[in-house]
């Protein structure tokens, strides 16, 4: 069976398991896309094209949806078809995976809720067509509700298309671990992790439900056609162990190798684990050994030997899949090439050494003190992700400039907020602070603040922010809060990013005139600032890239608390002392509201000052393992062009 979704501009077919020979580690078709708008785009084409081929036909189109932050983006595309095309969904008809429960429909959490704001609401299909599992169904009413579930799919005549999106812990709709693979639709308890993932939409673990009910795992592998969406790189380790492991209730989702018409469609960071991409040389021998993957392939061969670089031998290469790299350059020169390359990472001084030989430095050593920009997302990741590299430009005399883009206001917690307006009214018993009492206490469960309160959460983290600012010695005039609107919700879900954010982006780069920009480019962040962040950064500097001292402005990415950059891919690491490493984590105590228990924790219960100065260690152990310096943590840098 064809698809339209295609790979370097040409069609692909779906291929059956074992018929594709080039991914013969893999048991599910797959298709990786540069990124995951231009996937989301093919992948509504292809739900189009199926609905238009069901009205010529005269049928109805029958669509299994999912929900999630996966599937918005093919939503905004089929919204945008309807607008603007013409798509009609007059013939569709749709159910659902699951629902939380117990669930409101007008709970802003709830599918239902969630299913008409992304995309029934803007399209033209009947009110009747649309099937969500209820989320208020009780007792001895639960086992007929889901039986009567069944039976309207079937009824409709079967799923033709089922869009899935995967969690963590391998389910598809809410079908957790030890799901069976004749399991209908039922109510289900909520593994832990699918909770903690969901705590940062429902402000706080203790606020999501235990239970939901779900399309069971005979009922999706029932669609004719299933499309299974991932994206990012806080997916690959699931998606790998899908696509390459063992069929096992132990990951839901790999009863889908079964499926007779199944495409998993990727984006880099989803695909990333998957052997053809972390070890391409134990699927092709006739690799083209480009700089950037012979780096890649020894810092693996020294991890699978145990070995520095220095001490591989032929015989490592070839026992590992490498003679084809062994082939172009004998071990000695690919060693001391490698090591030459790593060390050339090294520097204690991030914004270049004075008077110094900068050919095979990562930065210039002119001009000596240089104006520095360090985008923070939210008011601590600059502390958090490069506290020491801050640290050192402000000591070496550079012009330091540190940029928050946002308020950081969601990630306070109600707790604190009420102990700030507490001290305020003891302060000068005002009624403006007994007002937020009030209005914080009166809040309901998933409701908005109120923006006198959003305000005050702000201004909690702004605080904090100047606290870590001023102990590593940045004047107050040198930190800029930009409030950028698109993510002024009052929510978890923010606005697109607009020509308003860009704008103020701009202005502050224009303003300052830098040599050098730090920004996060950590996209694994579990609520996706860091991705609209790290855009803002990216098309202000494109809309820019005319400005004379553009030509002089580098570009310099870190990462955030939940990942790091693999060494092969790093131009720029930074050491820092065992001081060093204790002032980078006392500037992290100065946000106090994200510390003991912090709202948007991930999947790691460590707090961040822990997971950044660990992370940090890892990095400098992994440097010694490699037979370089020993030193007592690093933070690492990656150089970027913006085209």
């Amino acid at each position: 069976m064809k698809t339209i979704l295609e790979k370097n501009g040409s069609s692909i077919e779906y291929r059956p398991v074992g018929q594709f020979e080039e991914t013969r580690f893999e048991k599910i078709h797959n298709v990786i896309f540069s990124d995951s708008n231009r996937a989301s785009i093919k992948v509504a084409e292809e739900i189009a094209a199926l609905i238009r081929k069901k009205q010529k036909e005269n049928k109805n189109c029958v669509l299994g949806l999912a929900t999630g932050s996966s599937p918005i983006r093919v939503y905004e595309e089929l919204v945008r078809m309807h607008k603007e095309e013409g798509l009609t969904f007059s013939n569709v008809i749709t159910f659902n995976l699951d629902e939380y429960l117990p669930m409101e429909k007008d709970n802003r959490q709830s599918y239902w809720y969630f299913m008409h704001e992304h995309l029934f609401n803007h399209i033209d299909i009947p009110e009747e067509n649309i099937h969500i599992p209820e989320g208020t169904i009780q007792g001895d009413d639960v086992i007929d509700y889901c039986l009567a579930y069944e039976k309207a799919i079937k009824k409709a005549g079967g799923l033709d298309f089922q869009l899935l999106g995967i969690g963590r812990t391998g389910h598809v709709g809410f079908n957790e671990p030890g799901s069976h693979y004749n399991s209908g639709t039922r109510v289900i308890t909520l593994d832990h992790i699918t909770r903690v993932d969901a705590a940062p939409a429902f402000l706080g673990i203790d606020n999501v439900p235990r239970k939901a009910i779900t399309m069971g795992i005979a009922t999706v592998r029932s669609a004719k056609r299933i499309v299974l969406l991932g994206w990012g790189e806080n997916k690959a380790d699931i998606i790998k162990k899908t696509v390459e492991g063992e069929i096992s209730s132990q990951v839901p989702a790999t009863y889908l190798q079964e499926h007779k018409n199944c495409t998993f469609v990727l984006d880099t960071g989803a695909g990333s684990q998957l052997t053809r991409n972390k070890t391409p040389w134990l699927v092709d021998e006739s690799l083209d050994w480009t700089e950037s993957l012979t780096s890649k392939a020894i810092v693996w061969l020294c991890e699978q030997t145990n070995k520095s670089i220095l001490s591989l031998t032929d015989k490592d290469y070839n026992d590992n899949g490498m003679s084809g790299l062994l082939a172009t350059q004998d071990s000695y020169d690919l060693n001391i090439n490698m090591f030459n390359r790593l060390q050339r990472t090294i520097t204690g001084w991030p914004g270049g050494k004075p008077n110094a030989d900068d050919t095979n430095r990562p930065e210039r050593a002119e001009p000596a003190k240089k104006r520095v920009i360090l985008f923070s997302p939210h008011p601590d990741d600059d502390v958090i992700s490069m506290g020491g590299t801050f640290d050192r430009l402000i000591e070496q005399g550079h012009e330091v400039h540190v940029v928050y883009q946002t308020s950081g206001n969601i990630a306070v917690s109600d707790a604190d907020a009420l102990r700030y307006a507490g001290i305020a009214k003891r302060i000068n018993y005002s009624d403006e602070a007994q007002k937020l009492i009030d209005d914080i206490k009166a809040k309901k469960e998933s409701s908005f603040d109120t923006l006198e309160v959003r305000k005050l959460k702000g201004n909690i983290r702004r605080g904090e922010s100047y606290a870590a600012t001023r102990y590593l010695g940045l004047p107050d005039e040198n930190v800029h809060f930009l409030d950028l609107p698109f993510y002024e919700t009052g929510t978890i879900k923010k606005n697109n990013l607009s020509d308003a954010d860009i704008e103020i982006m701009m202005n502050i780069i224009k303003e300052v005139e830098p040599h050098q920009i730090y920004a996060a480019g950590d996209l694994a962040d579990p609520h996706g600032t860091h991705k609209v962040c790290l855009d803002a950064v990216f098309e202000a500097m494109r809309r820019l890239k005319p400005e004379p001292f553009m030509k002089d402005c580098w570009l310099w990415l870190y990462r955030g608390a939940w990942h790091e950059w693999d060494i092969h891919e790093i131009e720029m690491a930074v050491p820092m002392s065992p001081d060093q490493v204790l002032k980078k984590r006392y500037a992290i105590f100065c946000h106090q509201s994200q510390k003991d228990g912090v709202m948007f924790q991930g999947d790691d219960a460590r707090e961040f000052w822990m997971r950044a100065e660990e992370r940090n260690k890892y990095t400098a152990q992994k440097y010694r393992a490699l037979g370089l310096s020993d030193y007592a943590a690093i933070e690492a840098f990656v150089r970027y062009e913006v085209n």
